[in-house]
């Protein structure tokens, strides 16, 4: 097969530069040229790998289909995976390769490979059977800022799966909090303390999932207070988060995976932690929540909490 190819490779030059036509579920993604990728250098491949290996990315990011994860939709009913898919390097560079020396024809159809998602229903169903953990937090809905914070924050948590021996990381999971991505100006004043502007309130929905963490008895990996008591926790209960600052992180030291659910209820924010029932786990007393709001101060004509 070498001593074939080797054969073809001197030969190529005097090919016809054919166009190659990649297609994917029918329809056409790219259309190339046998010139678009040669060398013409002595001692060396005949095709230019700087040129494919930027071809192949192209290729790559036009067929690819994330999988998306089971969950559970809002009235309880447990929504099924989907399958994703990606491309099969291999067989592409197999397929082009034979294209390129004249060994196929000019139309290559993408191969690809399925790509499963992390969490299907029978993992949803297995371990939202036994809540392990739970804590509510309160605060004023009609501070419509502010709570439009807590609900995309809420959302973002809400059906996260954590599996034996993971590390959750509040940042990486709820991402940077910009206007781009919906986070509204809402700034935190408690007694004196300023936290961050884009993306205020934000605090409220880590200092809650990690009362419900530690109430589960899962391992606190990085949890920081603010420099000042909040008014939503006990003292010394807070978990202050931050894009380019702190960040909560936690580890399932659990045998079992966790399903993390968060929910708003008027101006309450709720997190259970749910899992199997062949989970074994140690709760922890946690103190709860003061339920009355403190006197919000006025600064700009806007409520800051």
């Amino acid at each position: 097969m070498t001593y074939f190819l080797t054969i073809l490779m001197l030969l190529s030059p005097f090919l016809t530069p054919d166009d190659l036509t990649v297609t994917h579920e029918g329809e056409t993604i790219a259309t190339v040229n046998r010139e678009d990728f040669y060398l013409p250098l002595i001692g060396k491949e005949m095709i230019d790998h700087d040129k494919y290996h930027f071809f192949l990315t192209k290729v790559e990011q036009k067929v690819f289909l994330p999988p998306v994860n089971a969950k559970i939709a809002k009235n309880g009913q447990l929504i099924p995976e989907q399958i994703g898919y990606m491309l099969d390097k291999r067989q592409f560079k197999e397929r082009f390769y034979q294209y390129y020396y004249g060994i196929e024809s000019a139309e290559l159809k993408v191969p690809i490979r399925p790509v499963h998602p992390k969490v299907n229903s029978e993992i949803l169903s297995n371990i939202r059977v036994q809540r392990i953990g739970q804590y509510v937090t309160y605060f004023n809905n009609r501070n419509k800022e502010r709570s439009h914070n807590i609900h995309l924050a809420t959302e973002a948590i809400n059906n996260h799966v954590v599996f034996p021996g993971e590390t959750f990381s509040f940042n990486q999971v709820v991402g940077k909090r910009t206007r781009e991505r919906g986070y509204l100006s809402a700034p935190v004043i408690v007694r004196g303390e300023l936290s961050e502007d884009i993306g205020g309130g934000i605090c409220q929905v880590s200092s809650t999932l990690y009362n419900a963490i530690d109430h589960a008895g899962l391992k606190v990996i990085q949890r920081y207070s603010h420099s000042r008591r909040v008014p939503y926790v006990p003292r010394g209960r807070d978990a202050t988060v931050s894009w380019y600052g702190p960040d909560f992180t936690f580890k399932n030291n659990l045998n079992q995976p966790i399903l993390i659910q968060a929910k708003i209820y008027g101006g309450q924010m709720l997190v259970y932690i749910l899992s199997s029932d062949s989970v074994i786990y140690e709760q922890r007393r946690v103190p709860g929540a003061p339920s009355k709001l403190p006197k919000e101060i006025i600064i700009n004509n806007a409520e800051i909490l």
